[in-house]
């Protein structure tokens, strides 16, 4: 009976989390691939096993997050989000370095994003800028322990994390459900009454026992006595008169 209950509440429990992910995620790329929204981006955490370490060259970055941008920070919230969700992903492992979306622009001779030239926030360590690797050879990483960037080395630097970023499509977050998602909201109704039907059933037989058995039970209308078995009732009953 207990089992019962908590398999019901877990399949409420089931149901809401798929409502709420459906509802947050309905702006994200729809590749198969976990996206987590945050404003009005999506990122994609990049990993293997949870338990280890997994590097990628900037180069393998970069094609893992083809068709969309390089983690690319805009802001001191958006940069806390990052280090606050990365734990979730790289789990057992000690602090990740993720890449940066950034290259050394010759012209300007600095380090700029890849996608979003208009980006001015940074936070870079002490000292960061002033690297002595070769200009062609700067790219940039990300620690999640402390949130800080510094200059690496984008040819011999294997840092272990990627981020693929992406802006949410507003115009889809904001269409109706389609039929397949209305479809898995009826299915989960129906599931969810008949869990519920049955427990109450059984939690019915549990209170009253075999009552509720007994209050099915058959029972035959009650038939009025013909006329001569009444006349003969009553002979009887006569005679037996003193």
């Amino acid at each position: 009976m207990e089992s019962l209950k908590k398999s019901h509440r877990s399949l409420l429990w089931c149901v809401f989390v798929l409502c709420v992910h459906l509802a947050l995620t309905g702006g994200c790329p729809a590749d198969g691939r976990t996206w987590v929204p945050f404003k009005d981006r999506c990122y994609y955490f990049v990993h293997g096993d949870e338990d280890k370490i997994k590097s990628y060259s900037f180069e393998d970055a970069k094609t893992h997050c083809k068709g969309f941008e390089l983690l690319t920070i805009q802001s001191e919230e958006e940069n806390k989000f990052v280090i606050d969700y990365s734990p979730e992903v790289w789990k057992n492992s000690p602090p990740v370095i993720v890449w940066l979306g950034m290259y050394y622009d010759s012209n300007t001779q600095n380090m700029t994003w890849l996608h979003d030239n208009a980006v001015t926030f940074s936070n870079w360590e002490d000292g960061s800028l002033t690297s002595d690797l070769a200009p062609m050879d700067k790219c940039a990483a990300l620690h999640t322990n402390t949130g800080k960037w510094e200059i690496v080395s984008c040819s011999d630097d294997l840092e272990n994390g990627v981020i693929c970023e992406a802006a949410q499509d507003k115009e889809k977050a904001k269409r109706k459900p389609s039929a397949v998602l209305s479809a898995l909201v009826i299915l989960s109704v129906v599931a969810i009454v008949g869990v519920s039907a049955v427990v109450w059933f059984l939690h019915q037989k549990h209170n009253f026992g075999s009552g509720i058995v007994t209050a099915f039970e058959y029972h035959p209308p009650f038939r009025v006595p013909d006329t001569d078995q009444s006349c003969l009732v009553e002979a009887e009953e006569t005679d037996s008169t003193p």
